[in-house]
């Protein structure tokens, strides 16, 4: 990493810090998240019913949960929208989420690609920034992509992680992963959250169920 990207990264993480107490990946309430903003809680424009889901890389319970959502988002023809929130406490997770917004740019695709190869590959970086790093740089080249030497030089992606994680903050995020399915124009509940992944097929076809015939 060159000395500017580090200064950036720095100057972002440590206004992460400042943004709220110490975050637990595993610490999220039974009951659910007590929601205070519900801005991000809804559907993209033409959808009635989606996934969203605030997701930290480095999180093995986001690791554990991805390639579930990733099927039921197939399965249902669903979106699924993905925000980051790198826990403080996590070494690399940060980079990797700019390193996925650096890939979003040539294709959405991709990005995504990228970030279900991270989750995929996580108990071989352990808890070091440097392995991510190559993992990217050999995902790139598997790929036919050339990384440049300075992936955000002017901190617009740092800038874009940081958005998502105050947005976190403002709805009541307290842990990851934190997964709602949020519906529009639902005779149901506008949102609810998956405590339980198990329990997620079931929460998407009462969703489904509540906005059926809704145009």
């Amino acid at each position: 990493m060159n000395s500017s990207r580090a200064t950036i990264l720095a100057v972002l993480l440590s206004s992460l810090v400042a943004a709220t107490p110490a975050l637990s990946q595993f610490g999220g309430s039974p009951s659910g998240t007590q929601v205070h903003d519900t801005s991000a809680l809804h559907p993209p424009a033409g959808a009635h019913v989606a996934i969203v889901e605030f997701e930290d890389q480095e999180c093995p319970l986001c690791g554990h949960d991805n390639p579930v959502l990733k099927a039921a988002a197939a399965k249902y023809n669903i979106p699924w929208v993905r925000h980051d929130f790198p826990l403080k406490m996590h070494a690399w997770s940060f980079e990797a989420a700019v390193d996925a917004r650096w890939f979003d740019t040539k294709s959405k695709k991709l990005g995504d690609e990228y970030r279900d190869a991270i989750f995929a590959n996580q108990p071989s970086f352990y808890n070091d920034p440097t392995l991510v790093r190559k993992f990217t740089e050999s995902f790139a080249q598997n790929h036919a992509i050339q990384l440049p030497f300075a992936l955000d030089p002017q901190g617009n992606l740092a800038a874009g992680v940081t958005a998502d994680y105050n947005l976190g903050v403002r709805t009541g995020i307290e842990h990851t992963p934190t997964i709602w399915i949020v519906t529009d124009h639902s005779r149901g509940a506008p949102f609810i959250e998956v405590t339980n992944i198990q329990n997620l097929y079931q929460i998407i076809d009462q969703a489904l169920a509540d906005t059926k015939g809704v145009k």
